[in-house]
């Protein structure tokens, strides 16, 4: 079994030396990635999605008029996805970046990274989602322990046939385990492309949407960089997961990647400290009882 971050030792009151380490890991993932010009292709706003610096960076641009977006040109099983995102500074109250891995068609599947933007000095809100044959319905929700709007930082997913892991600069925010013994479904089949967009949803992002964008400080723009693909690529037709130039891909940790003790550590300091909404543990929601994945631990 592979496993993912190692360290030492654990304690709570030097958990900022661990952080700090597994920021410096993320840069070896995500500081040499793609080039966007190669990789990606707008899907909305026109002139409103912007490649920078002969493809390093790519920009999203939200104004009164339309919000903007890209795809990636490939699609991808298995592996890790890494990218470095600068989401909107200021009010960025009703808005939504959104940075997520999905199928196309009604039983698609979906990973979801939803950044919802606020009111100057309120933190954002990530909100998590995993989708099998197209029902979705087990968000998380958490609170970054930093400004997301100052510095890039790196989000990645980690997808295998046993589990999906999402990460902030190399630290583990939430782990969706295969429980298909239980009769969960879980997104292993259908490959899927990299989607970001940046829109207005003002009408739920924000405090309920109670809080509604500012047009007054538009245009709002993300910034991307740092893209990286350690992951198999499908056309359609076949896959390099299982071709002859995917062997090394194959052989590769991320097709038996878990969490080990360390990381598991850092996965329960953030969904103890950083975690303010959790499905499982709404029972209002689940009058009849929770998901059954729920029941089996760490989802």
């Amino acid at each position: 079994m592979g496993t993912f971050v190692t360290s030492n030792k654990w304690c709570h009151c030097c958990y900022i030396t661990t952080l700090v380490a597994a920021v410096i890991l993320s840069s070896v993932y995500g500081t040499n990635g793609g080039n966007f010009y190669q990789e990606f292709q707008p899907t909305f706003g026109d002139n409103r999605v912007r490649v920078l610096e002969g493809g390093r960076i790519m920009s999203l641009t939200l104004d009164r008029v339309s919000g903007s977006g890209f795809q990636s040109k490939n699609d991808y099983l298995f592996g890790r996805i890494d990218t470095q995102i600068k989401l909107v500074p200021g009010n960025s109250a009703g808005t939504v970046t959104a940075y997520y891995l999905s199928s196309q068609g009604p039983t698609h599947d979906e990973i979801d990274f939803e950044f919802l933007g606020n009111v100057s000095g309120q933190p954002y809100t990530l909100h998590t989602n995993v989708f099998t044959q197209g029902k979705g319905n087990r968000e998380q929700q958490f609170h970054l322990w930093f400004d997301p709007t100052i510095n890039f930082h790196t989000y990645s997913i980690v997808r295998n046939p046993r589990l999906i892991i999402f990460l902030v600069d190399n630290i583990p925010i939430r782990i969706f385990r295969n429980h298909e013994a239980i009769g969960v479904p879980f997104p292993k089949n259908q490959p899927m492309r990299i989607y970001s967009s940046l829109w207005n949803a003002d009408d739920w992002a924000t405090q309920g949407g109670l809080i509604k964008t500012d047009w007054t400080k538009a245009p709002f723009t993300a910034y991307y960089r740092g893209f990286d693909a350690n992951a198999c690529a499908s056309n359609g037709r076949s896959s390099s997961c299982q071709s002859p130039a995917g062997r090394g891909f194959r052989a590769a940790a991320w097709q038996s990647l878990d969490l080990d003790a360390n990381s598991r550590r850092m996965l329960r300091w953030v969904q103890r400290f950083h975690m303010i909404y959790n499905y499982c543990t709404d029972s209002k929601r689940f009058p009849q009882g929770v998901p059954a994945e729920c029941k089996r631990g760490a989802v």
